[in-house]
């Protein structure tokens, strides 16, 4: 083990401190798993992770790993993003992070990243922890990108430099960060960390130089495996639906159970172009009647995808959830459900309508980025830009208001200094109960003009699609025939931010919006 592992930069924390709390206010929720695996301080380790919002999935790594174990995370940017007079590029460089030339950005020049390497291999050399995305840039659609084999190169560098030091470990820590909606305000966050792979010259003398490439792509492509299980990896949009089996359950859980769907969704899509032996279906003696079996279970997969789609837009266009279906309410028990919304309505806007005022700034100033950003380019080159976007000028425009609060209240300043964030906080705290009982009202309003009639045909057509999703789910994917009381029992804490007692979020899909949001942007990649 290193010893002489770099001490925290006191920019470096002011940022990450900074950025802990906007990333707070931003996101509902961010669920950290396996934190525990993270090497410690001292431990030569490289964060691997996939990449879909720009400079935001760094600074969530930054924030999300525990500052006991790694005191320090040494991060990797773009080149571009440095030396402009932003407020972005100061954080990025006063965060000490690493410029990293790209081809895309300059076609005309030969690109020489020999001198970054170079201090990354030092600082790894000494215990520190450096952040990569393998996929080489950031990207928007939902499936993940071919990772480079810089990662595997690096480490076979490194442990060739080292070959003579028998003590000298590394370890390549890979993670998976899924976003429910990434650019959306108050929507959730998953980070999961995977368990480390550890690397010495002894052990992998595969790795120590002369190397054949087959050991780089190998371990490249255990990456690529490691990342995308934690994670949903979708060749399109479309492809993500999912009909909830039960809604009480760990974020993890949510998304590792979605995921499952995700997957034979994609097999039944393409196992039409894969042969019998590739899709593994050969079980009887007769290749024509497993061929056959293979077509009739994509064809039924596809099917149950189409009508679960159907009825879920079906839902979405009548302003209603599935639970209201599944158990239907009485007309009084729905009355009695609005009166109780307009009385929290009643208390929560006037509440809420001070510290809103105070936010306006900030909802205006974002937006407006957000409309200039993207103008700037199609929906694949900015759209993974846009939390990011959001975050700094946001942040801003908050420090922007608090300055100017205090400087108009200032021989009140010591007081002011802190009412204003803590009335802020408990304004967007208000603001979420008032959009949830305000999103409650509209779907009760609408279950009440819906009539028994159609709701009795609705409830038989969910009746004979879930029997179908069950026996997908417990037949072929071995997934839970009770499902709600499974994951009711199983999972750790986080399950709180659904049931909390004061949480007012009931769905890991909701985000602070008077509708559901589900919707992206269509557009060929």
């Amino acid at each position: 083990m290193a010893i002489g592992y770099t001490p925290t930069p006191w920019p470096y924390f002011l940022v990450r401190l900074l950025f802990k709390f906007v990333l707070k206010i931003f996101y509902g929720s961010i669920v950290v798993e396996n934190a525990h695996l993270i090497p410690e301080n001292g431990e030569a380790c490289i964060i691997c992770a996939n990449h879909s919002n720009s400079l935001t999935d760094a600074v969530l790594l930054a924030g999300s790993v525990p500052s006991q174990r790694r005191n320090f995370l040494r991060l990797t940017a773009k080149a571009s993003q440095f030396g402009r007079k932003t407020f972005t590029s100061w954080l990025i460089e006063a965060a000490g992070t690493v410029p990293l030339k790209r081809r895309k950005d300059t076609p005309d020049v030969q690109v020489d990243n020999s001198e970054v390497l170079e201090k990354l291999k030092q600082v790894l050399e000494q215990g520190d922890a450096v952040c990569l995305f393998p996929e080489g840039m950031s990207r928007f659609h939902p499936k993940l990108s071919p990772l480079k084999t810089g990662v595997a190169r690096l480490i076979s560098d490194v442990l060739t430099r080292k070959k003579g030091d028998p003590t000298f470990k590394i370890h390549l820590l890979t993670c998976s960060i899924t976003y429910m909606h990434r650019q959306h305000f108050r929507s959730d966050v998953l980070i999961t960390f995977h368990p480390p792979i550890p690397f010495t010259p002894e052990s992998n003398p595969e790795l120590v130089a002369p190397v054949d490439f087959t050991h780089i792509r190998a371990l490249t492509a255990r990456m690529q495996r490691q990342i995308s299980a934690g994670t949903f990896d979708a060749p399109s949009w479309d492809i993500r639906i999912y009909a909830p089996l039960g809604t009480r359950m760990a974020l993890g859980e949510y998304v590792r159970l979605c995921r499952t769907f995700v997957e034979v969704f994609k097999w039944a899509e393409h196992a039409e172009t894969l042969d019998v032996g590739v899709a593994g279906a050969s079980t009887s003696g007769s290749e024509e009647e497993d061929e056959e079996d293979v077509k009739r279970r994509c064809a039924l997969v596809n099917v149950l995808k189409r009508d679960l789609k159907e009825y879920q837009d079906q839902l979405s266009r009548l302003g209603i959830k599935d639970d209201r279906v599944r158990r239907p309410l009485p007309r009084l028990e729905i009355l009695r459900r609005m009166l109780v919304r307009l009385g929290m309505l009643a208390v929560l806007l006037p509440l809420s309508l001070p510290g809103f005022l105070l936010w306006l700034p900030v909802f205006g100033c974002t937006q407006l980025a957000v409309r200039r950003l993207a103008r700037t380019g199609p929906v694949w080159d900015t759209y993974d830009e846009i939390a990011q976007t959001k975050l700094v000028v946001g942040l801003a425009a908050g420090l922007a208001v608090w300055s100017l609060c205090v400087l108009c209240t200032l021989p009140f300043a010591l007081g002011t200094a802190p009412a204003v964030p803590v009335l802020m906080w408990m304004t967007l705290r208000w603001l979420e109960d008032t959009v949830a009982a305000t999103r409650a009202l509209r779907a009760l309003t609408a279950l009440l003009w819906l009539g028994k009639p159609r709701l009795r045909d609705m409830y038989a057509r969910r009746e004979a699609l879930h029997a179908r999703l069950m026996e997908l789910a417990v037949e072929h994917l071995n997934l839970p025939e009770d499902p709600e009381t499974y994951f009711l029992e199983s999972g750790g804490r986080e399950k709180g931010r659904v049931r909390g007692r004061w949480e007012s979020k009931r769905d890991w899909n909701e985000t602070l919006k008077l509708y559901d949001t589900v919707d992206y942007p269509e557009e060929s990649f």
